[in-house]
């Protein structure tokens, strides 16, 4: 159970989500027939070494919904009280995500990313409203709003995906929303900056996005950054956001430059998938693989990744002078916890 109760929520947000919340995809035995609990914990234990304060579990990959409810149930008891698990409300329809938001809540997760299921075509603010609302009535849980171009919302309800206007009403009207992922427009820093002049005093507005966040947290505040692919970077994001919050910007700038040739060389791969309708998840694994995390199979279907993208985002972070892990490629495959 949840360690707030709904009229706390936004209290609880502000206070304890100050950090960097990651993802953990989860890790299959080798023959691909169940969840992988070595790895999973192996995972949670080293995002927390990392100084990660959460991790969102990932459940846009082939995983059943029991499977998935026991993956939060190890990743929790593992992190403990004092990481936070992110339940990831991407089903296929508003009947299964409010199951799968429920089971979450009762396994121990202690906040929600919300998202639309790809069939879902809504042709009004009122269709989003209605949806976002009946799966936030589902649970106590707090709620990440999350404004993002993968839902196609750009073209027939507003450019920012989410417009300011509809999240104004779902935090009068639902109180347990309590966090922004603002990516409204991407890529764009409008959606930030916009919902942090906005919400900013009443909810917690996050900016995932590393090459955006360093920058605009010298010149307006940001608590969290979170859901996002920044194991790729291992302890870096964390400790930036720890010079940040000191108002060391000339050390945060630093890394932010340091950091700059992996950045680019995981933008030159993937950001025409990322920023559209499209994540391979196998290459987000591969990028925490680099950094200790356990890696591993994917059931199918997924997508793959290649040797020459491999090489690039390894080449990325050793030109930013990380250590990535110089295992052969194929260890990736098998995993470093295999079961």
């Amino acid at each position: 159970m949840a360690e707030y109760n709904l009229s706390e929520v936004r209290d609880w947000a502000r206070e304890k989500l100050v950090g960097a919340i990651n993802c953990t995809i989860p890790s299959f035995t080798n023959d691909l027939r169940d969840i992988n609990e070595k790895g999973i914990r192996h995972d949670i234990r080293l995002a927390k070494e990392h100084g990660f304060i959460g991790s969102l579990g990932i459940s846009e990959v082939s995983i059943t919904l029991p499977e998935y409810v026991n993956f939060l149930r190890i990743a929790k008891d593992e992190g403990g009280n004092d990481f936070y698990i992110v339940h990831h409300a991407s089903w296929n329809d508003l009947e299964q995500n409010i199951e799968a938001v429920k089971r979450a809540e009762e396994v121990g997760a202690d906040l929600v990313l919300l998202s639309y299921p790809p069939n879902f075509y809504p042709e009004s603010e009122q269709e989003i409203f209605d949806y976002t609302k009946a799966v936030a009535d589902a649970t106590n849980l707090a709620i990440i709003l999350f404004p993002m171009v993968s839902w196609g919302f750009s073209s027939r309800i507003h450019p920012s995906d989410i417009p300011t206007r509809l999240i104004r009403r779902m935090i009068d009207e639902i109180p347990n929303v309590a966090v922004i992922k603002a990516e409204g427009g991407f890529p764009s820093i409008q959606s930030v900056i916009e919902c942090t002049r906005l919400f900013g005093k009443e909810v917690v507005i996050s900016n995932p996005i590393e090459g955006e966040l360093i920058p605009l947290s010298q010149v307006m505040p940001i608590q969290l950054s979170a859901t996002s692919d920044h194991e790729y970077f291992g302890p870096m994001i964390p400790r930036v956001m720890q010079l940040l919050r000191d108002g060391k910007y000339d050390d945060a700038t630093e890394i932010y430059w340091q950091l700059h040739p992996a950045r680019k060389a995981k933008a030159a791969l993937f950001n025409g998938l990322h920023g559209g309708s499209i994540l391979n998840r196998q290459a987000w694994k591969f990028q925490g693989w680099l950094q200790g995390y356990n890696g591993g199979p994917l059931r199918m279907p997924t997508l793959r990744i290649h040797d020459h993208q491999m090489n690039a985002l390894r080449k990325g972070l050793i030109d930013s002078g990380l250590e990535p892990s110089t295992d052969p490629f194929r260890e990736f495959f098998i995993g470093r916890n295999p079961a």
